[in-house]
């Protein structure tokens, strides 16, 4: 998903409830994924009639829309919408990390909390005390200040023998599978680390690979979570 322009100007943030959906919706699209209600109610943990109920209301407020396929988009509105949310979760999870020491998953956990609660004034301040970063502890773009980089791709798509840097950790595995955010920072695969494939089981459906002086097996689910830039 392409940066988002900042806007600054609307004095109606969305409710709570909705900013939840919005960001859902926004990190699936960013992965790649086709919204549908189903999968959204999943998501939420909450029941598909709920979900379309709220989806009516977002549709009505202009906030998303379903194309001929019955898939959920964000519009251009509900993407600026979107967008500043994420913005701030990222923002904050990278004070939680970098000014605070707190571990990957608590500050996921927390900026969860406090992107409902900061305003724009502190949100700007701490932005500029971190240094202006353009990414989350994660890797992950921060909407208006960055862009995802266009040679990436999952790391289940290298082959043996392949290298690769890693560049981020998807949102969605961050959302659905904390313990694997712990697992994969414990043994630093993290963003910027130097990754070699050593064998891919297309059977077992397997990936083992070399990350500085340890070697990790890791399951095709959990390596096409991980994104990397290759590297000859």
């Amino acid at each position: 998903m392409p940066s988002v322009r900042l806007d600054k100007a609307n004095s109606s943030p969305p409710s709570e409830v909705v900013s939840h959906y919005l960001e859902a919706i926004y990190y699936m699209q960013a992965e790649g994924e086709i919204v549908r209600s189903a999968r959204l109610a999943d998501w939420l943990s909450v029941s598909r009639p709920t979900v379309t109920v709220g989806l009516r209301r977002m549709a009505r407020d202009g906030m998303v829309r379903l194309n001929s396929r019955k898939e959920i988009e964000l519009t251009r509105r509900g993407e600026r919408s979107a967008a500043a949310i994420v913005r701030r979760h990222r923002i904050m999870e990278r004070w939680l990390t970098d000014g605070l020491g707190l571990d990957w998953v608590t500050a996921d956990k927390e900026a969860a909390r406090l992107e409902h609660a900061v305003s724009q004034v502190v949100e700007d301040r701490v932005y500029k005390l971190l240094g202006k970063p353009t990414t989350c502890p994660h890797g992950n773009a921060i909407p208006g200040y960055a862009t995802p980089r266009r040679d990436e791709r999952p790391l289940s798509v290298l082959r043996a023998g392949e290298i690769g840097i890693i560049t981020r950790i998807s949102e969605v595995a961050q959302r659905e599978a904390p313990p694997l955010l712990q697992y994969l920072h414990q043994r630093r695969l993290v963003p910027r680390a130097r990754v070699r494939i050593v064998e891919v089981d297309e059977v077992g459906r397997t990936v083992r690979l070399r990350a500085g002086d340890r070697e990790l097996t890791l399951s095709a689910e959990t390596a096409s979570k991980i994104w990397v830039a290759p590297r000859r």
